[in-house]
C-alpha cells in the first residue's frame, strides 16, 4: 500500500470521535519521552485542540538504564472542550520498556490502550522493573487493549535503507534511538495528527546532521504507515478529537510556565522603562527560566549566571540599586540561602522580584517533582522581621500576568515580590494567546536625576516608598545598608524606638500594597452557600474542574483561587465568612489553610496532598463529597 502523505489527515469512516484524550508516552531516560511528548503537543496544537501537558522526569541525573526510578513520562490532555489540567486517568499509554509499564500501569484506565515496545522486554530488563514473571503472561494485562510490536527491531528495519555504520553517519546505536519517533508515528496515525510539523522540526534540529534527521523522519513514516496498514485482532480504531470550537482570533503559541515567565519580568522591565537584570544560579526546576531570559539579550536584558545562590540574589540587588529591575530566581534550597540578603532588600528597601519555582523537599528531596511547600518560607523564611510581597501563579500562561504584576509592585513599591510558582507549573504548556504589548499599561519609573530636590528620608504619602536615587549621581548621595537607618536623617541609628517606628513603617508598606489588589471574586459558584474549595497556585486546574463538574451533579459547592497570599485582598475574610465550610487542597501538609485560621479565625479544613504528583480530579471530587458527608 501506498503511504499516506505527511500532510494529508485521514478520515477513516472507521475512526472513533471523541471530546477529550490523555495519552502517556513513558520510557527510560534516554529513550527521548520529553521529546516525543513535545512533538505530539506540536502536532494537537496544529490540529487546533485545547491541550494540557505534564512533563514527569526522574530525580535522578541517570538512573540506571531499564529501572523503575529512572522512568521519564510526558502526559498530554487534548480535546475540544476546555482543557485545565493535565488530565487524569490516560486513555494510551506507551511504554518503551517493562520499567515504564510497570511504574505508569495503574493511571491506565480499564479498557485503555497499551502500546509496548516488546523488543525491551528481556529477561533482565523484566527483573530490573521488579517483575518476578513477564507481565504480558499472567494476566495483568487482561483489562486492556494491548498492542506488542518489537519497536527496536521496526526501527532499525524503517532506516537500514540509509546505511547502518559509521562511515555513513549513522551507527547502529544511534539508529536505535530513533526509536520513539516510530512510536510517535503510530500514536499520531491513531490520532488523526499530521506528521509535517514534526518533519519540519528535525530537519531544522538536526540541519548539520541531516543523516540523524533522515532516520527519525524514516522512522517516525514507518511507525505511521504500519499503525495504518496492521489489522488488530480486537478490532481497534483510529480516533479522532474534533477542533476545540470558539477559540478567540489571535496568534497563539504552546508556552510553558518557565517561558512565560521569562517573557513575563521581559514585558514588565519594558513596561517599567528599565533595564532587566536577571541573576540565578543553577537549580531544578527554576533553570529554565535562566535559559529563556539568555536568548534575548536584543531586548537590553542582562543575565548573570552566579557562582551560588547568595552571589545571585545579592548581585539582583546591586542591579536594582544600580537603577535596573534586578530578578534572581531560585527553587526552595535555594531560596533559603537566599534568606539574608532578602533580609537585606527589605531593610534597604529595593525593587526585587523572586521567581520560586517549587520543588518537593526538604532539602534536595525530590528535584524534579512538584510541590506547594516553600509557602510559609516565603511569608516568614527570614531573620527579624521582614515582610516582602508574595503572590502566586495558577498556571503556565498565567505566568506571564503575574511577573508583569510582580515588576510593577516591586517597583511602585521600592520592595521586593517574591512570585511562587513550582515544578508542575513550570514545565507544563498549554495554548497561549500571544497578546498586544502595545495595549498593556505603562508603568515608567522617575528615577532621581542630577539637580532634582532630594532627600533620603522623604517618602511618598501614599505608598511609603523611599526615593530610588542611582549611586554616583551628584548630590544624591545617602546612606544604604543592611544596618537600621534613623527615620529622621537617613543615618545609621541604634535608638530603640526608631527601631520601632522602622519595622512599623516597613510593614505598613506592605499592608498597603492591598490598595493595588483587586478584591477576591470567587471562580465559580455561589458567593455563599455550603461549601467552598480554596486554592492557590498549580491547583487551580484539577479544583475547577472537580468543582465544575460536582456543580453539574447539583452539590452546593464553589470555588475561590487566591492570587495575593501575602498582602491578602481585603474582602477575602469575608467573603470565606459567607459558607458554611472552607476546604482547602494543597500540595503541602496544610501552609495556606494555616494562614487562613490566622488571619481570619475561620475554621477551615486541609485537603493535602504530598506524592510529588499535581492533584487529580477525581481525587478532589471524592474529598469534597466525603467532606460534605461528614458535614451533615
Amino acid at each position: 500500500m501506498p503511504e499516506t502523505p505527511l500532510n494529508a489527515q485521514i478520515k477513516s469512516p472507521s475512526r472513533q470521535t471523541l471530546e477529550s484524550a490523555v495519552v502517556r508516552f513513558s520510557g527510560d531516560s534516554g529513550d527521548g519521552m520529553q521529546i516525543t511528548g513535545g512533538q505530539f503537543m506540536l502536532a494537537t496544537a496544529v490540529a487546533q485542540n485545547n491541550l494540557s501537558t505534564f512533563p514527569d522526569y526522574p530525580s535522578e541525573i541517570r538512573a540506571p538504564i531499564g529501572t523503575t526510578f529512572g522512568v521519564s513520562a510526558f502526559q498530554i490532555n487534548f480535546g475540544s472542550r476546555v482543557i485545565k489540567t493535565a488530565g487524569d486517568n490516560f486513555d494510551v499509554l506507551v511504554a518503551m520498556n517493562p520499567a515504564a509499564l510497570k511504574v505508569e500501569l495503574a493511571g491506565l484506565k480499564i479498557g485503555g490502550i497499551i502500546l509496548l515496545d516488546v523488543g525491551s522486554f528481556q529477561e533482565r530488563n523484566i527483573h530490573r522493573a521488579n517483575y518476578e514473571i513477564d507481565p504480558r503472561t499472567d494476566g495483568s494485562l487482561d483489562a486492556y487493549r494491548v498492542i506488542e510490536l518489537d519497536i527496536s527491531k521496526l526501527t532499525l528495519d524503517a532506516v537500514a535503507s540509509l546505511g547502518l555504520s559509521k562511515e555513513k553517519g549513522l551507527s547502529k546505536k544511534e539508529a536505535l534511538r530513533c526509536k520513539n519517533f516510530w512510536a510517535l508515528g503510530f500514536v499520531y496515525w491513531m490520532f488523526d495528527r499530521l506528521r509535517t510539523p514534526t518533519v519540519d522540526w528535525l530537519k531544522t534540529k538536526f540541519a548539520k546532521r541531516p543523516q540523524i534527521a533522515a532516520a527519525n523522519i524514516a522512522a517516525l513514516n514507518a511507525g505511521h504507515a504500519l499503525a495504518e496498514t496492521m489489522e488488530i485482532s480486537d478490532g481497534l480504531s483510529s480516533f479522532s478529537v474534533a477542533k476545540a470550537p470558539n477559540i478567540e482570533p489571535g496568534l497563539y503559541r504552546t508556552i510553558t510556565g518557565a517561558e512565560a515567565m521569562a517573557w513575563g519580568l521581559a514585558v514588565g522591565a519594558k513596561l517599567a522603562d528599565l533595564r532587566l537584570v536577571f541573576c540565578s544560579y543553577p537549580i531544578t526546576p527554576a533553570s529554565p527560566v535562566l535559559h529563556a531570559l539568555s536568548h534575548m539579550v536584543e531586548h537590553d536584558i542582562v543575565t548573570f549566571q552566579a557562582e551560588d545562590e547568595i552571589a545571585a540574589v545579592c548581585a539582583a540587588i546591586g542591579a536594582s540599586y544600580a537603577g535596573s529591575l534586578g530578578v534572581t530566581s531560585s527553587s526552595g534550597p535555594g531560596i533559603a540561602l537566599k534568606g539574608e540578603a532578602l533580609g537585606l532588600a527589605v531593610s534597604t528597601e529595593q525593587p526585587l522580584v523572586v521567581i520560586n519555582t517549587q520543588r518537593a523537599g526538604p532539602s534536595t528531596g525530590l528535584p524534579t517533582k512538584t510541590e506547594q511547600s516553600d509557602l510559609l518560607q516565603a511569608l516568614y523564611g527570614r531573620n527579624g522581621e521582614a515582610p516582602i510581597v508574595v503572590i502566586a501563579a495558577r498556571s503556565p500562561g498565567d505566568c506571564f500576568n503575574v511577573a508583569i504584576e510582580a515588576s510593577k509592585i516591586a517597583t511602585k513599591y521600592m520592595t521586593p515580590v517574591m512570585v511562587l510558582s513550582d515544578g508542575y507549573i513550570g514545565n507544563a504548556s498549554e495554548p497561549w494567546l500571544i497578546p498586544d504589548i502595545d495595549q498593556l499599561e505603562k508603568f515608567p519609573i522617575n528615577l532621581h536625576k542630577e539637580g532634582e530636590y532630594f532627600d533620603s528620608t522623604v517618602r511618598d504619602e501614599v505608598t511609603l516608598a523611599r526615593p530610588w536615587a542611582i549611586p554616583g549621581t551628584p548630590n544624591l548621595e545617602h546612606h544604604i545598608g543592611g544596618l537600621e537607618k534613623s527615620y529622621e536623617t537617613g543615618e545609621i541609628s541604634s535608638d530603640p524606638q526608631n527601631h520601632q517606628k522602622m519595622t512599623d513603617l516597613r510593614a505598613a508598606k506592605i499592608d498597603g500594597v492591598v490598595r493595588d489588589i483587586p478584591d477576591q471574586h470567587v471562580e465559580s459558584g455561589a458567593d455563599s452557600g455550603k461549601l467552598v474549595i480554596v486554592g492557590w497556585g498549580s491547583t487551580y486546574g484539577p479544583i475547577s474542574r472537580a468543582v465544575n463538574n460536582l456543580q453539574e451533579a447539583g452539590v452546593d459547592v464553589s470555588h475561590v483561587h487566591v492570587r495575593h497570599i501575602w498582602p491578602l485582598p481585603q474582602n477575602l475574610g469575608d467573603l470565606l465568612a459567607g459558607f458554611d465550610h472552607i476546604l482547602v487542597p494543597e500540595m503541602n501538609c496544610g501552609q495556606f489553610v494555616k494562614v487562613l485560621r490566622d488571619q481570619y479565625l475561620l475554621d477551615a479544613k486541609g485537603l493535602n496532598k504530598m506524592t510529588g504528583q499535581p492533584f487529580k480530579i477525581v481525587e478532589l471530587e471524592d474529598a469534597i463529597r466525603a467532606h460534605l458527608e461528614a458535614a451533615k
